[in-house]
Formats: structure tokens, C-alpha cells, sequence
């Protein structure tokens, strides 16, 4: 045999070999392709399944909030949760704001808290609770409830349930009329615990900030509703505020003035000198270092729970949330 032909057999093995790692290349692709989404895709990117809680639960979710709220009594108990606690569910809050409902459920379940996809009866619509699944501590660090049929546009934070009378019914009202939106709600009653601990809204260490932090760290802006006695302040039916924040985007003016001409009178924290601004609020704080929009509403008795100036209450702030919806 020739010294060409001593040289041709190995190229014809290197030629066969490289047909036959291509042929396996294309087999494997074509493997991934077929089971895409599940296998082959990355791992960080939650499949459809991914975004719908294991537990689901047909509800009236005005029934099931308020029969919840109906129990904080300023005797009440309430520990808040230590730091891998409160770490531990703003990772699971974390997921579930992104859209990963089964790994939000693992983070969450070491905590005593779950998630269930809800369907309220009255409406139809569909929303994802984050709840204590049992009794214990867990069980007064409150809820958080997620829209699962729009984009989350908006917040609306309930620190003081019970204790700011029918801010929890305010806040239900809100969830239940305005789609794209998040309710946030303190477990306990403001004097519930040992001195100041249930204190949502001047306190740190609690699941309640741990959830509205991760909502403001992905830019949803949020309403957090508070109310006063008619005695503090008998000059207005609202305050309004942007807590820490000493100015007010253009949608949070046009509330004011939105309120003023359903007939509430309001004072502007931004332009005025009022009382009960919140500027010691530590949501309000975290805002600001965020660049999140922030809106503190201050409300006399009659203009949140029943009757005529709750309802304009309502439809005042159903405006706001209708245009953080639209933007």
C-alpha cells in the first residue's frame, strides 16, 4: 500500500466519528426541543405550573379576610419573627411577586406560613394568600394577598387593623373593586404583644414590612391607610401624605383634589402643615430610599368602613389605583 493510502484510514475514522458526534448532537437537541418547557429550560424561569400555588380554596374573600381581623384584641398576642424568619419570607414573598409559587411554598412552609390561590365567589377573580397554616406565632404576623389575573399595578398596606377602625374593610374594598393589586394586612392589633412590637408601621423587625419591602424593591407603588378620631383632627376628613417624602407626584395631588370635590375636606402634607403626616412611618422611609411612590392617607371615622363618605373615600382613592394600573 502507498504512503497515501497509509494515510487515508485515519481520516476516514476521524470523518466518521465527527458524523457521528454531529448525528448525536442533532438527536439530543432535538430531544430538548420536544421536551421544552420542562426539562431543557432554565431553571430560574418558573414554568406555567410554577405559578399556581399546590392549594387552591373557592372563597368569599370579604368573609375570609374580616373573619380573620374580627379576633385582634389589643390583649392579643403577638411575637414578631426573629431575622431568619423575617429573611426566610421576604425570599418567599420574593418568589411569589415573580412568579414562582412552588419554590415561594418552600421557603415559606419552615415559617408556618403557605400559599393558596384563591377564587372569590363574589367576583371571580383570583388571588394568591400568603397565611399562617396552623396556630402559633405565625398566626398573627398577618396576610398578603396577590392578584393572579392582572399585573400587579399597586399596593394597599393595612398596618392598624381593628385598632384604626375599618381600615381593614377599607382595604377590602379596594382589593374587591380595583383589579391589579396586592393587599397587605398586619396580623395583630396595634397594642397586641409586649410595648410597641405590633406597631407595624414603626417597626422593622415584622412580616408586615418584610412584604411591603419587596413589593417597593420591584417599584409597585402603594397606599397605606390609616385613621384618626374625629377628636385629634376635626378640621379634615383626610390627610394625605407621601410619608418621609416632603413633595407629591401628580396622581397623588389629583387624589387630593379628587377627595375635595366628592366633598371630604383635605389637608396636604406636602404644601401644608399637618398633623399625622407619618414621616416617622418606616414604609414611608424605606420608599424614599427605593424611589417607590408612597401614599400615607390619614381618615376621619366616617370616611372609611359604611356610609356616603366612605364610599367617596373609595371611589377618590379607586382613582389612584386606576391610573398606577394604567401607567
Amino acid at each position: 500500500m502507498s504512503p497515501s493510502h497509509g494515510h487515508m484510514s485515519p481520516k476516514t475514522n476521524a470523518y466518521i466519528a465527527i458524523t457521528r458526534q454531529s448525528r448525536l448532537l442533532r438527536f439530543f437537541a432535538l430531544i430538548c426541543l420536544v421536551l421544552m418547557p420542562t426539562g431543557c429550560q432554565s431553571a430560574s424561569e418558573p414554568s406555567g405550573e410554577d405559578a399556581v400555588p399546590r392549594s387552591r380554596e373557592l372563597v368569599d374573600l370579604r368573609s375570609r379576610i374580616l373573619d380573620y381581623t374580627a379576633e385582634f384584641t389589643p390583649d392579643g398576642d403577638y411575637t414578631p419573627p426573629d431575622d431568619e424568619q423575617r429573611e426566610r419570607l421576604a425570599r418567599g414573598v420574593g418568589r411569589l411577586l415573580d412568579g414562582d409559587a412552588r419554590e415561594a411554598e418552600r421557603l415559606l412552609a419552615p415559617i408556618g406560613l403557605g400559599v393558596t390561590r384563591l377564587t372569590d365567589t363574589a367576583s371571580g377573580r383570583r388571588y394568591d394568600e400568603v397565611a399562617a397554616t396552623g396556630r402559633g406565632d405565625s398566626e398573627h404576623w398577618g396576610r398578603l394577598y396577590v392578584t393572579a389575573d392582572a399585573r400587579l399595578s399597586w399596593s394597599a398596606q393595612v398596618p392598624h387593623p381593628v385598632s384604626d377602625r375599618h381600615t381593614e374593610k377599607l382595604g377590602v374594598r379596594l382589593l374587591e373593586e380595583n383589579p391589579g393589586g396586592a393587599l397587605v394586612l398586619a396580623g395583630a392589633h396595634r397594642r397586641a404583644g409586649r410595648a410597641d412590637a405590633a406597631d407595624v408601621a414603626h417597626r422593622e423587625d415584622s412580616a408586615f414590612h418584610a412584604a411591603v419591602l419587596e413589593l417597593q424593591k420591584r417599584g409597585v407603588p402603594g397606599v397605606q391607610l390609616h385613621g384618626f378620631a374625629e377628636s385629634t383632627e376635626d378640621r379634615y376628613d383626610a390627610i394625605l401624605s407621601t410619608g418621609a417624602a416632603q413633595s407629591a407626584p401628580g396622581e397623588v395631588a389629583a387624589l387630593a383634589d379628587r377627595l375635595e370635590t366628592d366633598g371630604l375636606r383635605v389637608c396636604r402634607g406636602w404644601s401644608a402643615r399637618c398633623r399625622l403626616e407619618g414621616r416617622t412611618n418606616v414604609q414611608g422611609k424605606e420608599a424614599q430610599r427605593l424611589h417607590a411612590t408612597f401614599v400615607h392617607v390619614e381618615l376621619a371615622p366616617d370616611a372609611r368602613g359604611d356610609g356616603p363618605d366612605a364610599d367617596e373615600a373609595v371611589r377618590g382613592l379607586s382613582g389612584l389605583l386606576t391610573t398606577w394600573a394604567e401607567d
